[in-house]
């Protein structure tokens, strides 16, 4: 809510602004506060001006103004369409005096703004102690404004904060467009036929795997985490011309597999540092490298995300690799 001040309203004043256009020039030049000033923006609704005001420190919601006039279409004035229905160029106009025609709507905020300053419709000018009621009408108050950090939550529990999201779906309205053509009705309370409301939604796989890709790599390559692996385990032959490396790797692809894990297995003829190279780059959670102590029965296990590493027993490895899971 915004509550107006007791303030004494002050003698509306004329004041010099020479090329002082924007909101920020205009609070250094004054040395006044933003909040203190009102910002004027012309649209053009349905073909007719509108005046929509915010306060100096906020930015006009395109799309709550759109949302305050159903169905309608909505620009931003022009510099021409501008001078034509307010008289003066961008920079400088504001709600006092303005011509009839144009509608003046302005968000809740400005409500609070007592002795204001705002645009005198003349180039070069603004005015001070501006006052709504008795300086100039509102014909509508709503939510026209953005959000900002800060601000109180919409439920009323705690403030907003603003975070980074990735978009990896679209939820679309279909309205009754597909229902109405369907004949798909529903029986409301009172027994009557009525069309169903439609939605669906989409979520792009190509776009998903791009957001985990983002969050979740570092200088090696990805860091797949276990929810969406597209392998448990990565298995690895480090010599395969050594037959007991060869054979114990075999052993434990298919003990994996028995224990239900999607296993990629890497028995290529190639350097060990290849391998281990190219097990960072696909970022599979948990290598199993089959190596040098295979015939006593010891393998190494590494976690792709930390980087931690451990010589395992074969015999301990499924219950390892369990824990390191969990």
């Amino acid at each position: 809510t915004y509550e107006r001040s007791d303030e004494a309203l002050l003698e509306l004043e004329k004041i010099e602004t020479p090329d002082v256009r924007s909101i920020e020039e205009l609070s250094e030049f004054l040395q006044i506060a933003k909040e203190k000033t009102i910002k004027a923006i012309l649209f053009i609704v349905n073909e007719e001006p509108v005046l929509v005001l915010v306060r100096g420190d906020h930015e006009v919601n395109e799309i709550k103004v759109k949302n305050l006039f159903d169905k309608a279409t909505i620009e931003l004035a022009t510099a021409e369409e501008t001078l034509q229905h307010i008289g003066c160029e961008v920079g400088f106009i504001g709600p006092v005096q303005v011509k009839s025609g144009v509608k003046v709507i302005a968000d809740h905020a400005v409500k609070s703004i007592v002795n204001g300053i705002c645009g005198a419709n003349e180039a070069n000018y603004h005015l001070k102690n501006v006052n709504a009621d008795r300086d100039f009408q509102i014909e509508t108050y709503a939510d026209l404004r953005l959000i900002q950090e800060g601000d109180p939550s919409p439920c009323g529990n705690g403030k907003i904060k603003f975070a980074k999201g990735i978009e990896v779906g679209h939820v679309f309205k279909l309205g009754t467009k597909y229902s109405e053509a369907l004949g798909a009705t529903y029986l409301d309370e009172n027994g009557k036929n009525q069309t169903m409301i439609m939605g669906c939604y989409g979520i792009g796989v190509s776009r998903t795997v791009a957001a985990i890709v983002e969050q979740c790599h570092d200088e090696f390559g990805l860091v797949w985490p276990y929810s969406v692996a597209p392998f448990d385990l990565h298995l690895i032959a480090i010599n395969v011309k050594d037959e007991a490396q060869l054979k114990l790797a075999e052993t434990l692809y298919e003990q994996f597999k028995q224990a239900r894990y999607d296993v990629l297995f890497d028995e290529r003829n190639e350097r060990a540092g290849v391998k281990f190279k190219d097990s960072d780059l696909i970022g599979i959670p948990i290598r199993v490298a089959v190596g040098k102590k295979a015939v006593e029965g010891i393998v190494e296990v590494k976690v792709r995300k930390t980087g931690e590493s451990a010589e395992v027993y074969v015999d301990d490895l499924l219950q390892y690799i369990e824990q390191l899971r969990k």
